[in-house]
Order: C-alpha cells, then sequence, then structure tokens
C-alpha cells in the first residue's frame, strides 16, 4: 500500500467494517492510530494546573508575551513591514543602529512609558526633532501592532507627546554657491555620485526618487524626455519631464551592465546606498557649511522657480507636493517676488512721470 495517511473516524461500526490484511502482507501495510492517549496526558496536566489555582489558557497567553523585542522586531514585524512598507529598509536601518541595541534584550511586555521617554530624551540630544519623532513613530506602530497580534494590551507609547518641530528652516544656495557645487562635483571621483547631486538640483525630486530612477523609466514622447517616477512618498506614480542640462547629465554617465540603475552604487546590481556622505563630501570641496542638507536642494528648487517668475503652483507641480499647503511654506518668497515686481512697476511710472516729456 501506499504511505498515504487518511484522516480516520474511530466509530465503533467503521471498526468492525475494517477488511483483513490480504495474506503475506505486512502489519504495517496498514496502520491505524489515534491521539487519545496524548490528549488524555494533556487533560491530565490542564487538571494538575487548574488544581494548583492556575489558568492554562493564561499560562498559555503568559508563554505567548514572553517574547524579546528583538524577537518581534526580527521574526514579525520586519517580515510585515517589507510586504506592506515601501520604508521598510529605513525602519530596519533605524532598529539595527538604534532601538535594538537598547530595547532588544528587553522582554516586550516589560518595557514601559518611562523607558520610552527616557530614550527619546536622550536621542534629541544628538539628533534633530523630526528625527527624533520618526524613532518614536515607529515605535508606536511596532507597539500596536503588538497589540493586534496578541502579545500586549497597552501601548507604552501612549501619553508621550512629540517634540516640537521646526519646519521653518529653510536654506537657499546662491547662484554662487550652485556654481561652486557644479565644479565641486565635476572633481568628485565618484560620477555617478556627482551626477546624482546635480539631477536633484535640476529636477527638484525627493532623494529616495532619484536613488530609485532606473534607465527603463526614461523615455522620448514627442521629443520631450520624460521620467517615469512609479512611486512618490504619497504613494502615486509621476511623470517628470527632463530639462536640457538634466538630459545632458545623464547622458554623460555610463551605463553598467547588469544594473538597472542610473546613478549606480558600489553594491553590485544595486544604486546608491548612502547619499548623504557622497553630498557632504561635495558641499565640503564647494565650500558650503556643513549645516546645509542634503534636502535643502529641494528648498532652493523652489526658491529658483518663484525668483524667476514661477508660482506657488509650479512649486507645488515641480517638487509633487500632495497638496497647495505644503507649498505655502515658500509664500514668503513669492511675497518677495510681488515686492521686486512692484518697485520695478513703481521705478518704471517714477521715470515716465519725471522723464522729458515729447
Amino acid at each position: 500500500m501506499s504511505d498515504v495517511i487518511k484522516r480516520f473516524k474511530f466509530t465503533q461500526a467503521k471498526c468492525l467494517a475494517l477488511p483483513a490484511n490480504p495474506r503475506g502482507s505486512k502489519s504495517t501495510d496498514l496502520e491505524l492510530s489515534d491521539t487519545v492517549d496524548e490528549a488524555r496526558v494533556l487533560a491530565n496536566q490542564h487538571k494538575a494546573t487548574l488544581a494548583l489555582g492556575s489558568d492554562p489558557r493564561q499560562l498559555r497567553d503568559d508563554q505567548l508575551a514572553e517574547i524579546t523585542f528583538a524577537e518581534f522586531t526580527s521574526n514579525l514585524y520586519l517580515p510585515h513591514a517589507r510586504a506592506n512598507k515601501r520604508s521598510a529598509n529605513s525602519d530596519a536601518a533605524k532598529l539595527r543602529l538604534y532601538l535594538v541595541p537598547v530595547f532588544g534584550d528587553y522582554v516586550l511586555s516589560s518595557i514601559t512609558t518611562r523607558a520610552i521617554q527616557g530614550y527619546q530624551n536622550r536621542l534629541i540630544v544628538t539628533l534633530a526633532p523630526a528625527t527624533a519623532n520618526r524613532h518614536f513613530s515607529l515605535l508606536h506602530r511596532l507597539f500596536v501592532l503588538a497589540i493586534q497580534w496578541g502579545y500586549l494590551d497597552k501601548n507604552p507609547c501612549s501619553g508621550i507627546n512629540k517634540f516640537q518641530e521646526n519646519n521653518q528652516r529653510q536654506r537657499f544656495l546662491s547662484n554662487d554657491e550652485i556654481r561652486r557645487l557644479f565644479l565641486a562635483a565635476d572633481a568628485d571621483s565618484n560620477v555617478y555620485a556627482a551626477a546624482y547631486i546635480k539631477f536633484l538640483l535640476l529636477t527638484g525630486v525627493r532623494r529616495s526618487e532619484g536613488l530609485a530612477a532606473k534607465w527603463s523609466d526614461i523615455s522620448v514622447t514627442n521629443g520631450r524626455y520624460v521620467w517615469f517616477v512609479p512611486h512618490t512618498k504619497s504613494g502615486k506614480s509621476r511623470h517628470v519631464i527632463l530639462n536640457a542640462m538634466a538630459i545632458s547629465v545623464l547622458e554623460g554617465l555610463p551605463r553598467l551592465a547588469g544594473n538597472p540603475y542610473i546613478f549606480v552604487g558600489k553594491v553590485s546590481g544595486q544604486s546608491i546606498n548612502n547619499p548623504i556622505k557622497a553630498f557632504k563630501r561635495i558641499a565640503k570641496r564647494a565650500g558650503i557649511e556643513s549645516s546645509f542638507r542634503l534636502h535643502d536642494i529641494r528648498h532652493t528648487v523652489a526658491s529658483l522657480i518663484i525668483n524667476n517668475g514661477g508660482s506657488l503652483y509650479d512649486v507645488q507641480a515641480t517638487l509633487a507636493h500632495a497638496n497647495a499647503k505644503m507649498s505655502e511654506r515658500y509664500a514668503h518668497l513669492s511675497n518677495e517676488r510681488l515686492q521686486s515686481t512692484s518697485d520695478n512697476l513703481s521705478l518704471v511710472v517714477g521715470q515716465a512721470i519725471t522723464g522729458p516729456s515729447l
């Protein structure tokens, strides 16, 4: 007989109806077994537990909850994040570099609100408020899932306030600084990193969008070079029309066989892994202060648009802001532009009034 396992319901009638094995067959050709003995042992164990005043279900739940922070994040959270979040790699980096070294050995249920608040207080000493808040958001999400999956009853992040973020900080490159940045990029040994920095300034795209750019996403439509961005911060796709200088930057890059990305990194088949490192190197060579951030390039693009006659709508469309409110942070630039226009108008009218009559 074949080694097929079938489910058999043990009743007296079915047992009596079983045929005898053929003569000469092995005793193991047909085996029927049940788990009654195992069930009896387990039932007796539960009875003994109840006799001692304990609840077997509660004991099972307690054992389920005895999972460490490191085990939960590695075995449960990260697989879930990689299946559902585009920023899973960012979460993995925060966990590896910061959170697991602090909370990793603690049983998940033993982590207190006080411990998390202490962690945040230490974090703010070295990191910006916005960055510290991203750590808190990750922790909060972890514990929300732990509750949903039956590992916790209460979120220890509850009651903790995020740090006040100062999102009004805006630093724009001057024309001279832009020139120096491009010259510094040309002098860099990493042609892909240099091109990446230039590309950000010529398009205003987010750094993650630039890193994910592939040659297959570039097409020519009606004489225009169009870059398809499949994933933006809002989760939507969009098309970016490339200007002449951006096209020139791309045409100057060598394509690496087997690597689909435009801005090739050191790891085979991947894009640049750490753009911050390359940016700081190039910015330092350009004589730009270390406080200037890679994200400030987007601010610079917004200022260039407005100072050259563009509107807040143009800023919203170029930077792919989800709504106009996000572009309103540049309203003061628009007002400065309007003031300049108004002053020029006053000058022209004044000259017309005081000038020689015809």
